[in-house]
């Protein structure tokens, strides 16, 4: 199957991406797409030529997309790695994420994506969606929805239900949430099963047991206990989880690009 957005482009019949002017729709100008908007932010001294990876990012609930181009635990990950961060904007400050079925914002965030192959060259195997709070839900949400060409999944304190169905599923999931989260409960399982907020894919993945690998840090004073799925009949599956709260944690999206496009760990 040819790569999302790729095929967006064909399907438009767009020989070349058309890189937008400068300033025209970038970082603090959302682009519109009828009467919606999203935001984009290319990375620091891309050469406005070559292909980029891509990271569509969902804001929590009562945040815009300008929030995400101007949070430094996020937009200062791919500003610094050659990420294209996409960013876009919920009705009302929100999403619509609960029910299975293909929500008004699935299709909207596919619109978004297709908007971004018109302008931006992007570059095969790197389509990463992710989201934090509410946020994060929506990326699994569109994850579950229109997955089949997404890379990875990157979804910080938010989950679905699981006993969602999902129709579709992207190539991996990453996922991190803290135990003492109480806005986004922190879905504990039976016995107190720390591993429980991936069960929806570890079981779409027909994933065997999970293995523990070292912790590991990006700061000092945070510490992630990590797990991952590897041994399952179709994609890969990791879970972070730190002792803390509801936050997007210090060096957590920009381990995971690291290690997602295969450059040395840095931080930011």
């Amino acid at each position: 199957m040819k790569r999302i957005l790729i095929s967006f482009a064909l399907a438009l019949g767009l020989s070349a991406p058309t890189v937008m002017a400068e300033n025209a729709c970038t970082g603090e100008t959302p682009c519109t797409i009828g009467d919606r908007s999203y935001h984009v932010l290319p990375p620091d001294d891309w050469d406005g030529h070559s292909p980029l990876p891509v990271l569509m990012h969902f804001h929590g609930w009562g945040r815009t997309g300008l929030h995400v181009t101007r949070n430094g635990r996020v937009a200062g990950a791919t500003r610094r790695r050659g990420v294209l961060l996409v960013a876009p904007n919920g009705l009302r400050n929100s999403w619509s994420f609960w029910d299975d079925g293909n929500t008004r914002d699935v299709q909207f965030a596919r619109a978004v994506l297709e908007d971004v192959a018109k302008h931006y060259p992007i570059q095969d195997g790197a389509v990463f969606v992710g989201g934090y709070s509410f946020g994060s839900a929506m990326a699994w949400r569109f994850a579950c929805e229109a997955g089949n060409d997404v890379d990875a999944l990157l979804g910080i304190s938010g989950t679905l239900f699981g006993e969602s169905h999902c129709r579709q599923a992207p190539r991996e999931v990453r996922h991190v949430h803290g135990t003492a989260d109480t806005v986004m409960d922190f879905p504990f399982g039976p016995g107190g099963d720390t591993t429980y907020p991936v069960a929806l894919w570890r079981d779409e993945y027909r994933c065997t047991t999970g293995t523990r690998v070292p912790d590991w840090q990006q700061v000092d004073f945070l510490t992630f206990q990590r797990t991952e799925w590897q041994s399952c009949q179709t994609g890969k599956v990791t879970l972070d989880i730190h002792p803390g709260g509801h936050f997007i944690p210090h060096g957590w999206v920009a381990r995971q690009l690291d290690e997602l496009l295969n450059r040395p760990f840095s931080y930011p």
